[in-house]
């Protein structure tokens, strides 16, 4: 099956124009805030519309400065030591999920201090509801042509235009490339966006202890990147970065696993000191 071409703008009035990719960011906020309505009234205490529309503008700031300063420094430093001003391109494209969140977690510090509630119970209660935005913005990946996956040898996946692989395949001529490759946006929206969500939309909806949730996200979000990184192609001009088999994104999400790890012994260690 052939990739089924989509032109990635919407519409446009003259310079402007609106773009798919950007269209599931603004989704993906807008989920935030709508599932966030509905997590507000079990929190104790419980949570505001202006507290939660707050935390909402914080967090899309960060995901969207963190996720693009994290593209430059992470996928493409040689650039930027090149040509400084490349960090302020957006419109050229180039976000990373890594970048992303240490944007958030910086915003929410900042959040925490603005609403007087703590951090950890800030991010308990953000983290069930930004994995529909992560597997929305995969969503737009895949509309982009980006990411194309690694060669199939069973045949299950799509064949990509040369356009869109003439970075990883250079032998590539003509219209189409002559492998199928695994789709890996759309691995990765259905592990790290509805598997993800499902998991700590479910485990969330009773009380648990202070950190676990978040502990979940970063574990989950790790081991399943680690996972869907398989199938997907390695930059190609990073390529592998460790012992020809671990990708960029590979490694990077190695810290969020053990972060993970550690915060979770750290809350099952308090909810334990709490019950004595």
């Amino acid at each position: 099956m052939h990739y089924p071409q989509i032109d990635p703008i919407i519409l446009s009035l003259g310079p402007v124009a609106l773009r798919w990719y950007g269209l599931m960011y603004l989704l993906g906020f807008a989920a935030v805030w709508w599932l966030g309505r509905r997590r507000a009234t079990s929190q104790r205490p419980h949570w505001s519309r202006d507290e939660l529309s707050d935390m909402v503008f914080f967090g899309a700031l960060g995901a969207v400065l963190g996720g693009r300063i994290g593209y430059v420094l992470f996928y493409n430093s040689a650039v930027l030591a090149n040509d400084p001003l490349y960090l302020f391109r957006i419109w050229e494209g180039g976000m990373a999920f890594h970048g992303g969140l240490l944007g958030v977690l910086a915003a929410m510090l900042l959040f925490a201090r603005k609403s007087g509630r703590s951090f950890i119970s800030i991010i308990d209660f953000l983290a069930p509801l930004c994995p529909i935005g992560l597997g929305l913005g995969r969503i737009g990946n895949f509309i982009n042509m980006e990411l194309p996956g690694r060669v199939s040898e069973s045949g299950i996946g799509l064949v990509y235009p040369c356009d869109a692989v003439a970075a990883i395949s250079p032998m590539c001529v003509g219209a189409w490339d002559s492998v199928v490759r695994h789709p890996s946006p759309l691995y990765q929206a259905f592990f790290e966006g509805a598997v993800l969500f499902t998991l700590l939309w479910l485990v969330s909806r009773t009380p648990r202890p202070v950190g676990s949730i978040s502990a979940l996200f970063l574990c989950g979000y790790g081991c399943l990147r680690l996972f869907t990184e398989f199938f997907r192609e390695p930059d190609a001009h990073i390529g592998f970065v460790v012992f020809d088999s671990v990708s960029m994104g590979q490694l990077l999400s190695l810290p969020l696993l053990i972060a993970g790890i550690l915060l979770g012994l750290w809350s099952l260690q308090n909810a334990r000191a709490g019950a004595r």
